[in-house]
């Protein structure tokens, strides 16, 4: 079987002939119609992203119910308060609900937890906060799901909780008003990977078809557009790394529209601009590389009000001044981040004994902000599932982790707490990501633990750790329509954007800022020369390299040429 330098088999995709033909037929060229059919795409029907298309709300259970506590408290003139995420999930979710009422003539609150004083979730003591506010209804977006002493404290204190959330449930639900969410039980919604923004999206979509049978908008002259929010819709669903299944794309689709015509958020706007982004252009990787980490900026280091803000501003000024900020604590963000992943890579290198299944890391200076995004750096090295814990100002661990395919890490955790309840104080998350926290004199029973139970799993599933490829390519085939071709289309989790592999000769090669690789490489040793990338390698580079690349444009020239992305040689 071939291998590569990180020694992982490759495979190619298989993809129907059948099917590809029939993609052909359509105008599909026919790489790209094989790159679809390898996808799953069977018909060119699946690839229409009208929002006629989406699932029905009325699919998606209690969203009906959630628009008639929204509009029942809209009437009894209410005062309601949004409970948020830190992270772009929780930010864009909050802002298309703060943004469709404030256009209906509604006002609405809005508080957003400070990861470092009041952790995560509708906690007693955040109930409590707001509380103070007067409030009459709480709305959590993209938490809550595991809220029980939350939602149990508003419920004593007279306080209604509606939930929209997309986490994976525990065994008991929370006492709320009303909850919606596609992964609790009874619940058929068949997009079961919908992002947190995604359920909100839903929920005021039955909003405004409550509203309109109330006659809401007749009295007060103005209906929003549900279609003006689809860009945030995007920029959350792309952020959180969600499976993009046809529902998901879809909405990631019509928001990549809008943008690219010019219907653009002044927020979203903003951090593309600071980004060097050009929205004309923008693309679903736009979201995940430039926008997402720049928006989570603010809740890893500081507080995610300052994304929110820039997402909810109507005045472009205001917009770009908090787009900077976002990009400062993002450049901020990414020297802690290599900073740690460093002092981690030094802990593992002076390990004596092999690397275990699950590894557990901590160092007590860490910051708790930054330790997802290293468990993940981590994780990608070793290709196994990675906590990282920081040490809180109450003395006990936070921990993020990341996990493999073939590793559901919330089943791990939820199966480590069977083993010995004493081990975590609370846990949640989903398969490939999840968050905990320990006492610091559980670290070391956790640690043993986590690996016992991840390699019981390794024994039990099959771990495919093989790259993915699709095929090779013609000389011919590296042109720019073929790159606009695949640009054009929506690529994220779960739909991966092509990647071919081929020998290439490098003709010249240096560093780009000591960090990344530079190249001219051709198809044949007197082939025409293209533009190619490594990203964070700055390694020896061969003559001849056998790689795995993606096919790009670069857009800082006015010409437009193409450029290889190379993944690994």
């Amino acid at each position: 079987m071939p291998v590569i330098d990180d020694k992982r088999a490759i495979h190619v995709r298989k993809a129907s002939d059948v099917t590809q033909k029939k993609l052909k037929e359509y105008g599909l060229s026919p790489i790209l119609a094989r790159v679809l059919a390898a996808r799953g795409i069977k018909e060119i029907e699946e690839l229409d992203d009208a929002l006629s298309n989406l699932i029905p709300y009325d699919n998606l259970k209690n969203c009906r119910k959630a628009a008639q506590l929204l509009t029942d408290a809209i009437y009894n003139q209410q005062k309601m308060l949004i409970v948020a995420d830190y992270d772009a999930d929780g930010a864009t979710a909050a802002a298309i609900a703060i943004l469709f009422l404030r256009d209906a003539g509604v006002t609405i609150d809005y508080f957003v937890p400070n990861r470092f004083e009041h952790g995560y979730g509708l906690t007693p003591e955040i109930v409590d906060i707001v509380a103070a506010k007067n409030i009459d209804l709480i709305i959590t977006v993209d938490n809550g799901i595991a809220s029980i002493s939350g939602v149990a404290r508003a419920n004593e204190l007279g306080i209604d909780v509606l939930i929209t959330d997309h986490h994976l449930p525990g065994a008991e639900l929370p006492q709320a008003a009303c909850i919606v969410n596609p992964n609790q039980p009874g619940d058929d919604f068949e997009s079961k990977s919908i992002a947190g923004v995604g359920v909100m999206f839903y929920v005021l979509i039955a909003l405004r078809s409550e509203l309109r049978d109330r006659g809401h908008f007749e009295e007060t002259g103005s209906e929003p557009n549900l279609a003006d929010l689809l860009d945030l819709v995007a920029l959350g669903t792309v952020a959180d790394v969600v499976a993009l299944d046809r529902n998901n794309r879809i909405l990631v689709a019509q928001g990549l529209r809008r943008i690219r015509s010019g219907k653009i958020n002044p927020g979203i706007k903003a951090l593309l601009r600071v980004a060097k982004k050009k929205p004309s252009l923008a693309r679903s990787a736009d979201f995940g590389f430039a926008v997402g980490p720049r928006l989570n900026a603010a809740g890893r280091l500081t507080d995610m009000k300052l994304g929110i803000e820039c997402l909810i501003a109507d005045n472009p000024e205001v917009a770009i001044k908090l787009a900077e900020e976002l990009d400062r604590l993002n450049v901020e963000r990414r020297h802690i981040e290599g900073e740690m992943k460093d002092q981690a890579l030094k802990i593992l290198d002076a390990l004596e004994t092999k690397v275990n299944s699950g590894v557990t890391l901590f160092d007590p200076h860490w910051h708790s902000g930054v330790v997802g995004i290293l468990a993940s750096r981590v994780k990608e090295k070793l290709n196994r599932p990675v906590i990282a814990f920081a040490l809180e100002k109450n003395g006990a661990l936070k921990g993020s982790g990341r996990s493999i395919q073939g590793i559901h890490l919330r089943d791990v955790l939820d199966t480590l707490t069977k083993i010995d309840p004493n081990v975590i104080d609370k846990f949640g998350g989903h398969a490939m990501a999840a968050g905990l926290t320990i006492r610091k004199n559980q670290l070391e029973r956790f640690s043993e633990l986590f690996n016992d139970v991840v390699t019981s799993e390794f024994k039990k599933n099959i771990i495919d750790n093989s790259i993915h490829i699709d095929g090779p390519l013609e000389e011919s085939d590296a042109a720019s329509n073929l790159a606009q071709e695949i640009r054009m289309q929506v690529w994220g989790q779960g739909f991966p954007e092509p990647s071919f592999r081929n020998e290439l000769h490098v003709r010249t090669h240096r560093l780009l800022n000591e960090t990344h690789t530079k190249l001219k490489v051709s198809f044949s040793p007197k082939g025409a020369p293209i533009d190619a990338v490594r990203f964070n390698f700055n390694d020896a580079v061969p003559n001849v390299i056998n790689c795995v690349y993606r096919l790009d444009i670069n857009d800082f020239f006015d010409n437009k040429p193409v450029q290889l992305i190379i993944e690994t040689w």
